[in-house]
């Protein structure tokens, strides 16, 4: 989870601060102003004398499963867990495998819950493999959920929109991620993803506007190796060109990278960077960041 404060700055630079999991970091110096340190996690108090029976709660709700997580699971228990499952005959084995079969096919009542499933199912690896937080995979559930009650499916792919609802997650969350980032993990190309998205910006009005480029660059200076201060020196260069008005219509992520490239030339004791290896890590072309460079030359 990642929120920011509006009404916070940071003490030490009046930077951005932004709330990621237990911590409020500054977006410019990385300063760690605050920290919750509540655990907010299940009780698992045991009334057991050895404190070995931890079932007393169960796992929490969660809006990436189609029902919730309040549905009941026929458990798969061997004998160092369950003392009963060791006790089992083979004969009740076989008809405790059949239970649980047709008990799995129950929880499925419709072709809407299938659906579900099987995208929710992908959001969870997507998101997975991005290493994105928790709030952001619920986000995209409910997202996908919301699509689906307005009908949004018809005529497209469940693929595409569990990658729209990604992507538009990180866009109404200020987490840069591109369109082909998402895409290269996801089931589905960058052609289907930006079909779905447009029918969900479109459709359900979401919160989205332009993407800022600074938002990119800590990720993208720490690929590259740039220390704090090119990235620092990347951003004066990003508020120039906002001022300028030479950002509207070029890819952010493509300015980000140029920027960087700028910065990381101006002093000799900083770390050197080419055209090629930033323009590699945004998944631009190098033109993209000549020309980019150029208009900052003239400024």
């Amino acid at each position: 989870m990642a929120d920011t404060d509006s009404s916070a700055s940071c003490p030490e630079c009046d930077g951005r601060v932004r709330k990621k999991g237990t911590e409020i970091v500054c977006e410019d110096c990385g300063l760690v102003s605050a920290e919750d340190a509540i655990d907010r996690g299940p009780e698992w108090r045991s009334f057991e004398d050895d404190d070995t029976d931890r079932r007393r709660t169960g796992a929490p709700l969660t809006r990436s499963r189609h029902d919730r997580g309040l549905s009941t699971e026929i458990g798969y228990g061997t004998g160092s867990e369950s003392g009963y499952s060791a006790r089992l005959t083979g004969r009740k084995r076989r008809q405790i495998a059949r239970l649980r079969r047709e008990h799995n096919r129950a929880r499925i009542s419709s072709k809407t819950e299938r659906n579900q499933v099987y995208g929710f199912a992908e959001i969870r690896r997507i998101a997975a493999l991005l290493s994105l937080p928790d709030a952001v995979r619920e986000q995209s559930c409910a997202l996908f959920e919301s699509a689906q009650s307005e009908g949004l499916f018809q005529g497209r792919s469940l693929e595409g929109f569990a990658a729209a609802a990604i992507y538009a997650t990180c866009r109404t969350r200020s987490i840069p991620r591109t369109t082909d980032e998402i895409a290269a993990i996801a089931r589905a190309d960058v052609d289907e993803l930006a079909v779905a998205y447009d029918a969900l910006n479109r459709e359900l009005g979401l919160p989205t506007g332009p993407i800022d480029p600074t938002q990119y660059l800590p990720r993208y200076a720490s690929k590259l190796d740039l220390g704090s201060a090119v990235e620092r020196r990347a951003r004066e260069h990003v508020d120039a060109l906002l001022q300028a008005g030479l950002i509207t219509g070029r890819n952010p992520s493509g300015v980000a990278a140029a920027c960087l490239y700028k910065a990381a030339g101006e002093r000799e004791e900083w770390p050197s960077l080419t055209q090629a290896a930033a323009a590699d890590v945004a998944d631009v072309a190098a033109v993209t960041i000549r020309s980019t460079v150029t208009n900052l030359d003239e400024l």
